[in-house]
């Protein structure tokens, strides 16, 4: 089967890059769709805007590379597709709880028809038509709570929920989808198939009991759940539970415990780090009790000391200072506003979020950062008595190292024409 990519060029804010070399789940978005796609598809073509599909009969996938997906949405809507034998175009309904709640605010990419919106997904038989029909496919969303808000602290009592798919696919629109990509759509995702499993194949969960029997260990922390790269070094007094998977080369000091994490390769946790539900990119340093709590921080970037994130995004080759603080919590009960695919504040339907921070950005210690708030790649941010807590999004105008008298030795190359990447420290 050929497939075809068309390109969604238009940076994503903060990070002024487009969404197919962000990292999702610890690999660049489009390396992620080819692997998924790899079974699938023999030949490969990628359009630039304006660019006309191949006149060809042949089978085609043709996809926008800002799409995140995973295995099961795939394999549902190529079978469905198959079976129907026409053209066909992804499409999801308004009632569908994931969509409706995760994917469809803060998007720009989806395109109303009645009380379906249109995905950037087709699926052709015998080469491109005109009248490829909407073809939805049923995410299996499940409600699983992640908070449970008091009544003194709150108007509304109960359980914070997300509405996790089994399947899933995503339109890469905002840095708030990355969110939902790792977190929601990825590691939520990824325990609730682990659960399905479990409750329906009598022979894998003998397969799990007998593991964690013969190792010795508690069920969440035997081998079939947490899965170790090579040259790693783990100590003993650290706890890991499953499901995990750890990269190549890292190392876990005394007393780290992490919980459903997709740990990248030459990463490097310090003693007391914790770390749940969150994705560490490769050759990430946390020193000693830095703390990401559904976070995902990307390649080459340091959280130092003290600093907590929750329900943040942090790009590449970026450092954070110690004893920093990322809010996630109006004290009034706002609505939280985050930017869209069209750099506009709209509501992102999240009652608690975190922070972004771009690429190649440094930032001092002890700032306090309000939720939802951005801050853009190749910013350098000191705190200081007039800006020590950050209460709008950050521009690269307004960096500190316009104004340094050493400024010039910050390298800024998501900011420059011809330089397309940032060496490593």
């Amino acid at each position: 089967m050929l497939k075809i990519i068309l390109q969604a060029p238009r940076p994503l804010p903060p990070f002024n890059e487009p969404a197919r070399d962000l990292r999702i789940q610890n690999q660049p978005l489009w390396l992620l769709q080819r692997n998924l796609l790899a079974p699938y598809t023999t030949r490969e073509l990628e359009l630039k805007p304006g660019q006309r599909l191949p006149q060809t009969r042949e089978e085609m996938l043709v996809y926008r590379d800002n799409l995140f997906f995973d295995q099961g949405y795939i394999r549902a809507f190529l079978a469905t597709a198959r079976k129907r034998g026409r053209a066909s175009r992804a499409a999801f309904s308004s009632e569908d709880p994931a969509f409706r709640e995760h994917a469809l605010p803060l998007s720009t990419s989806y395109t109303p028809a009645g009380n379906l919106y249109l995905a950037d997904l087709w699926y052709y038989p015998r080469g491109p038509v005109a009248d490829a029909r909407p073809l939805v496919v049923d995410m299996q969303a499940r409600e699983v709570g992640y908070y449970h808000v008091p009544t003194y602290m709150a108007d509304e009592s109960g359980d914070l929920v997300f509405q996790v798919p089994l399947r899933a696919l995503l339109a890469i629109d905002s840095w708030v989808h990355i969110f939902i990509a790792d977190v929601v759509f990825g590691m939520f995702a990824r325990g609730a198939r682990f659960e399905k499993r479990l409750n329906e194949d009598l022979l894998y969960k003998l397969k799990i009991l007998s593991t964690a029997l013969y190792e010795g260990r508690q069920i969440l922390e035997c081998s079939e759940l947490v899965k170790v790269g090579k040259n790693c070094i783990i100590d003993p007094r650290a706890v890991i539970h499953g499901p995990t998977t750890i990269g190549d080369n890292v190392t876990v000091g005394a007393g780290a415990v992490i919980e459903n994490c997709i740990i990248g390769d030459n990463v490097n946790i310090s003693q007391d780090v914790q770390l749940m539900l969150s994705v560490v990119g490769d050759g990430t340093f946390l020193p000693f009790r830095a703390a990401l709590f559904m976070t995902t921080i990307m390649d080459n970037s340091m959280v130092a000391q003290n600093t907590c994130l929750q329900m943040c995004v942090v790009g590449r080759n970026t450092f954070i200072g110690a004893g920093s603080t990322f809010t996630d919590y109006n004290l009034i009960p706002a609505p939280i506003r985050a930017l869209d695919g069209n750099d506009e504040l709209k509501i992102s339907n999240r009652p608690v979020m975190g922070s972004c921070v771009g690429h190649n950005c440094r930032l001092g210690s002890g700032l306090v950062i309000y939720p939802a708030r951005t801050i853009e790649s190749d910013v350098v941010l000191a705190a200081s008595k007039e800006r020590r807590v950050i209460m709008k999004d950050i521009r690269y105008e307004d960096s500190d190292h316009h104004h340094l008298r050493l400024g010039y030795l910050h390298r800024s190359p998501y900011h420059q024409s011809g330089e397309s990447e940032v060496e490593s420290w």
